[in-house]
C-alpha cells in the first residue's frame, strides 16, 4: 500500500478494517485535492476558482435508503418507522465485507477531522473516501486540527463512502443498491450507490443527533445560531427549506455561529461544523451576497452548469436539479465568531413560511407552546418550488429536522423546554410568509418587516409592548412593533373577510391537530395545551 500525506502514527485504516488498498492520501490540503479531482476528471474550475461536480444519480439525500443497525445500543432508544429504518449488524458485516474486498484496488482519501467546535463534545472523524473533491467537501464541512493533533489522531467515528459500490438488495437487507448505513456500536457509517455529499454530513448529524442526548446530554439543533458583536448574545434560528433561517441569520450587525448544525449545552451554544453547505438556486449577489462571495477557489459547486461558451456558472439553471449546492468554509463568510461557539441563548426564533396566512408575522411561545410547534416543524411549499406542487402544500418536519432525528421528537422536544426553562428564553414564532389572504390572494411578509421583528425581539423592546392573543393558535401576538404597521401584526386584521379568514385558519389548525396524532401518546400534558383549538364557530373539514 502506497500512502502520502501526513498520517497518523498512532491508529491507521486498519482501524477501519482496510488491509490493503492502491494508494491511500493522508489529509491533502485544498490545492492538492482539487488539483487531484481536475486530474480525475471529477470536476471542473470556474471563473471564481470554485470546483464544479456533478453527484450523478442522485442529486439528493434517499431518506428511504439511510439506516441504523439495529442492536443492544439502539433497538431501545431509536424511534424505528420510516425515518429510522433498522438493518441486522449480519447485513452490516456482510456490506461492509464486500466495501472492503471492492476497495482492494482503489486509491482512497482518507480525511481526520472534529466534528463539533466545543473540544468537551466533539467526535473525531475519519473520513475514507474514493472521490477527492468528496474529501474536499469534507476539508470544508468539518473542522481541521492543527498538524500535530494529526500525527496521533485517534477516531472515534469512520466514515466509509464509496460511491461505485452498490449492495445487493436481495441478499444484503437493504431497498435498493445504495445506501447510507450507521452503526453506532461499531462507530462506522457506510454510503455506497450515491456521490451526493450530503449523505456524508447528514450521516454525522445522525450520528451526533443519538450520542450527544443520551450520552453528554447535549441538545442537537438542526438550526443556525448568531450573536451581537457587543453583548454577545445568542439566538438561535430554526427553520426548514425556503422559510429564511440562512438570510436572516446572515445578519451584519451580529457574529455567525454556524447556519445548520448545533449542540446545546450547560454553558455554550457549539457549531458542529466548520463549513456551510448552502442551496445555490438562482443565487445573486444582490439577494445573497455573503453566499455568493463565498464561491472562489476551495468552494465546491454541486449540479451546477455554465452560461454556455464560458466558465461562469449560470445559478437560474435548474437542468439537473434544483438543488444546486455550494460547500464552503466557514471562514469564507466576514462577519464570523471564532470559535464557532456562542454562549447561552436568550432567544428560539422559529421560522415558517405560512401560505395559509393565518399565522400572525410573529407571536411569543409559552412553554408547551414552543415545544408543541417544535415538533411540529411546520412550514409550506408553494407552487414553483417543486415540480408538480400547483397549490400550497403544508409540510410538517419533528424538530425541524426528522430525517436526522434518531430519537422520539418528544425527547428533544422535553430537553429543548427544559433548557427553556433553566435559562429564561423567549421563543418567538416568526411567520416569513403570507398575509392579507393565503398564497395566491395575499402577499408575502416584506423582509425589512420581518428582520424588523426580530432586532425588536433581541433588543428587548418587545418587552415594554401590550400583546393579545391569537384566537386559534394560543400564542400572544405584540400590539406593536418599531418599523412594523401595527395592522400587520394581526393576521385577521390583514383579510378582507372575517369568515374566510376562520375557515382557513380552521383548516391549518386541523392539519397540525392530524399530524400531531403520530406523537399524541409521548406528549406530556404542557405540550398538549400547546395544541391550536379551531374556532368551532367556523367548522372545516380536513381531507383524508
Amino acid at each position: 500500500m502506497k500512502e502520502k500525506g501526513l498520517k497518523s502514527q498512532k491508529v491507521g485504516l486498519e482501524a477501519a478494517g482496510i488491509l490493503k488498498v492502491k494508494e491511500a492520501f493522508w489529509n491533502l490540503n485544498a490545492a492538492e485535492l482539487i488539483e487531484d479531482s481536475v486530474r480525475n476528471g471529477e470536476g471542473h474550475l470556474t471563473d471564481t476558482g470554485a470546483l464544479m461536480c456533478d453527484t450523478g444519480k442522485y442529486t439528493g439525500r434517499s431518506p428511504q435508503d439511510r439506516f441504523i443497525v439495529e442492536d443492544a445500543k439502539t433497538q431501545d432508544k431509536v424511534w424505528w418507522g420510516d425515518i429510522n429504518r433498522p438493518v441486522s449488524p449480519e447485513n452490516f458485516d456482510k456490506i461492509h465485507a464486500k466495501m472492503l474486498k471492492f476497495l482492494e484496488d482503489k486509491a482512497v482519501y482518507v480525511r481526520d477531522a472534529y466534528a463539533g467546535a466545543d473540544k468537551t463534545h466533539r467526535l473525531k472523524l475519519r473520513v475514507i473516501n474514493t472521490l477527492a473533491w468528496h474529501n474536499l467537501f469534507c476539508y470544508n464541512m468539518f473542522i481541521t486540527p492543527p498538524d500535530y493533533k494529526l500525527q496521533d489522531f485517534d477516531p472515534n467515528f469512520t466514515v466509509i463512502c464509496c460511491p461505485e459500490f452498490e449492495a445487493d438488495p436481495k441478499t444484503d437487507g437493504v431497498r435498493q443498491g445504495n445506501f447510507a448505513i450507521i452503526n453506532m456500536t461499531k462507530r462506522i457509517i457506510l454510503i455506497g450507490g450515491t456521490a451526493y455529499s450530503g449523505e456524508i454530513k447528514k450521516g454525522i448529524f445522525s450520528v451526533l443527533n443519538f450520542l450527544l442526548p443520551t450520552e453528554d446530554h447535549v441538545l442537537p439543533m438542526h438550526c443556525s445560531a448568531n450573536m451581537g458583536v457587543e453583548k454577545h448574545d445568542t439566538a438561535i434560528y430554526f427553520g426548514l427549506s425556503g422559510t429564511g433561517k440562512t438570510t436572516l441569520s446572515a445578519d451584519p450587525d451580529r457574529l455567525l455561529i454556524g447556519d445548520d448544525e448545533h449542540g446545546w449545552t450547560n454553558n455554550n451554544i457549539f457549531n458542529f461544523e466548520g463549513g456551510c453547505y448552502a442551496k445555490v438556486i438562482n443565487l445573486s449577489e444582490e439577494n445573497e451576497p455573503d453566499i455568493f462571495n463565498a464561491i472562489h477557489y476551495g468552494a465546491i459547486l454541486e449540479n451546477t452548469r455554465f452560461i454556455p461558451n464560458t466558465r461562469t456558472v449560470d445559478y437560474s439553471n435548474t437542468e439537473v436539479t434544483e438543488n444546486t449546492r455550494v460547500s464552503y468554509p466557514i471562514e469564507s463568510i466576514k462577519n464570523i465568531a471564532k470559535p464557532s461557539v456562542g454562549g447561552l441563548p436568550k432567544n428560539i426564533f422559529f421560522l415558517t413560511c405560512d401560505a395559509y396566512g393565518v399565522i400572525p408575522p410573529i407571536q411569543r411561545l409559552s412553554k408547551g407552546q414552543a415545544m408543541y410547534h417544535f415538533i411540529s416543524g411546520y412550514t409550506s411549499k408553494v407552487a414553483g418550488t417543486e415540480a408538480g406542487i400547483t397549490e400550497p402544500v403544508p409540510v410538517f418536519s419533528a424538530c425541524f429536522g426528522a430525517p436526522f432525528m434518531p430519537l422520539h421528537p418528544t425527547a428533544y422536544a422535553e430537553m429543548l423546554g427544559k433548557k427553556m426553562e433553566e435559562n429564561e428564553v423567549k421563543v418567538w414564532l416568526i411567520n416569513t410568509g403570507w398575509t392579507g389572504g393565503p398564497y395566491g390572494v395575499g402577499s408575502r411578509i416584506k423582509l425589512k418587516y420581518t428582520r424588523a421583528m426580530i432586532s425588536a425581539a433581541l433588543s428587548g423592546v418587545l418587552e415594554n409592548v401590550g400583546y393579545r392573543t391569537h384566537s386559534i393558535f394560543g400564542a400572544e401576538m405584540p400590539l406593536t412593533c418599531p418599523n412594523v404597521p401595527n395592522e400587520i401584526l394581526s393576521p385577521r386584521e390583514t383579510w378582507k373577510n372575517d369568515e374566510a379568514f376562520y375557515k382557513k385558519a380552521n383548516e391549518l389548525a386541523l392539519k397540525f391537530n392530524r399530524n400531531f396524532d403520530k406523537f399524541r401518546e409521548y406528549a406530556s400534558k404542557e405540550i398538549l395545551e400547546g395544541e391550536p383549538q379551531p374556532n368551532k364557530k367556523y367548522p372545516m373539514k380536513v381531507e383524508a
